[in-house]
């Protein structure tokens, strides 16, 4: 009886080993999710993001669209297709980005999204790495002398109603036992035109997007973004829950580029260090590692494809939020932690 149980027990044991093996084997397999093979079918990468907003989405005079998500749309096309240019840039305001997230109508968003509790336990979505740490701030006309946000009692704010911009503005002149008049308007494009025409003291949105609407204006110097941070504003890919191939996909875009300037690569020398490079992590970055990017369903060499058609994330800041474009953001928090920023990528092991 005994070796009889024995018997069965090894044959369970074997089963089981078998069965895990079985199921290990299947994981380390790479299945290519809905988005995947509709980008690879259609051949070019549906992206949403803005057409009117320096420094994310702009076009210059020939009407070629530049900036930080626009690049990385690139990013997400260099990886998937091999090729930057196959992108199809979809404009989208406010106001319909999430709808055509949800309807399929994009394939993600890079159109300066927010990452919030509700936006990815609510509507559906899930939001990716940061892109750019950013913070709301206040913009005011120079003219009213004014040099910080406590100094804006009584002030009237131009805002979109329902926007994250008008709960965080109401909260700070609260907790600052400070009063201010509201005034709602329909869109940015409203606001802005609000604002520069003189109908409210204050222009209230990201950091980085008060800077952009301050270029575009008739006199940029009229004008002053103060140094005060009123709400955390963390901008981040978005992509639809329930794909989990695509989310990964897109995590790791927004990581290659600081991996590559974390190591030392750049658009200029990604060559050199593909030829010459001894670092083994610049090795399994640019995809002498065979068979490394299998679990994320891509060519070995996506991320060489990145920084040779795009860029490192340096470079990507730099071109269009920092000292080389008209923006001329500081980096601040957007730096790589090894510079006192907060941007930590994951090994890329």
């Amino acid at each position: 009886m005994l070796s009889t149980l024995q018997s069965a027990s090894r044959r369970a044991a074997l089963a089981l080993t078998v069965t895990v093996g079985s199921c290990l084997a299947a994981s380390s397999i790479a299945h290519a999710g809905p988005t995947l093979d509709a980008v690879k079918e259609r051949g070019v990468l549906k992206c949403g993001t803005s057409i009117d907003v320096p420094g994310f989405g702009y076009p210059d005079s020939d009407g070629v669209l530049h900036g930080m998500d626009v690049d990385y749309c690139k990013a997400v096309a260099a990886a998937v297709l091999g090729d930057a240019t196959k992108v199809d840039f979809i404009p989208l305001t406010t106001q319909t980005r999430f709808p055509a997230l949800q309807s399929g109508e994009v394939d993600v968003l890079f159109r300066q999204v927010t990452t919030t509790f509700t936006r990815d336990t609510s509507l559906g979505f899930l939001s990716g790495p940061y892109t750019v740490i950013d913070g709301q701030g206040m913009m005011v006309p120079k003219s009213l002398g004014v040099t910080k946000a406590t100094e804006l009692n009584g002030a009237t704010v131009c805002v979109t109603p329902g926007s994250n911009s008008e709960l965080n503005i109401g909260d700070f002149f609260r907790a600052h036992n400070m009063e201010f008049t509201s005034i709602a308007m329909d869109s940015f494009d409203d606001m802005r035109r609000a604002f520069f025409s003189g109908r409210c003291d204050v222009f209230t949105s990201d950091r980085t997007y008060l800077g952009s609407i301050r270029v575009l204006s008739k006199n940029p110097d009229d004008y002053v973004v103060l140094n005060d941070v009123i709400a955390k504003s963390p901008l981040a890919p978005v992509v639809r829950q329930g794909d989990d191939e695509w989310y990964n996909i897109i995590r790791w875009v927004v990581y290659a580029p600081m991996i590559a300037e974390e190591v030392g690569v750049t658009s200029e020398n990604v060559d050199d260090m593909l030829a010459s490079s001894s670092s083994p992590r610049v090795q399994r970055l640019l995809g002498k590692q065979e068979g490394l990017a299998k679990g994320l369903g891509l060519s070995d060499d996506w991320a060489y494809n990145i920084v040779k058609m795009v860029g490192n994330y340096g470079e990507l800041y730099d071109q269009n939020l920092g000292m080389k474009s008209p923006l001329k953001l500081e980096r601040g928090a957007n730096h790589l932690y090894l510079n006192g920023g907060l941007l930590y990528p994951p090994p890329f092991l």
